[in-house]
């Protein structure tokens, strides 16, 4: 009977090491269980959080693209604009010459018309001073003869 009654308690120890063990093992278990739910609410985000990184990424991809684009369409009108510019620099540069070209013909042209103008001014005054002087003499012819004739009347 005592080792009956030993064997009870053991029994009974036993039992309640066994609902011990076996409220832990549920406790476990919750705790796995909210584990797992927490895993699955993260793994739940992380798939968020991947589609929302991929749907970035060609967002940021268009950007980018876009931006090449603009650079590109920029790159484009700068050398039209500097294609254009340099035409017109030649056409300015052409135009500078030419009129460059103008002017030294019509300063030649005025310096040969200026000596053209000197000299037929001076074979003028030349000219002038000679009928001048035949004026002189004739009125002298004159004056002589108006003398001649007062002494020979």
């Amino acid at each position: 009977q005592e080792e009956k009654k030993q064997l009870t308690l053991k029994v009974e120890e036993l039992e309640r090491k066994l609902e011990t063990t076996s409220a832990q093992n549920i406790e476990f278990l919750q705790v796995i269980a909210k584990r797992e739910e927490s895993i699955h609410q993260c793994q739940l985000r992380l798939e968020e959080k991947t589609r929302e990184c991929s749907s970035l990424a060609r967002q940021l991809e268009m950007a980018i693209d876009d931006a090449k684009k603009q650079v590109e369409q920029t790159r484009e009108r700068a050398a039209s604009r500097e294609r254009a510019a340099q035409s017109k620099l030649l056409d300015l540069e052409t135009q500078l010459s030419r009129t460059k070209t103008e002017l030294n013909q019509l300063r030649r042209s005025k310096e040969d018309a200026q000596r053209r103008y000197e000299s037929r001014l001076q074979d003028l005054k030349d000219r002038l001073e000679q009928s001048e002087s035949t004026n002189r003499s004739m009125q002298n012819y004159v004056q002589f003869l108006k003398s001649s004739y007062d002494n020979v009347f």
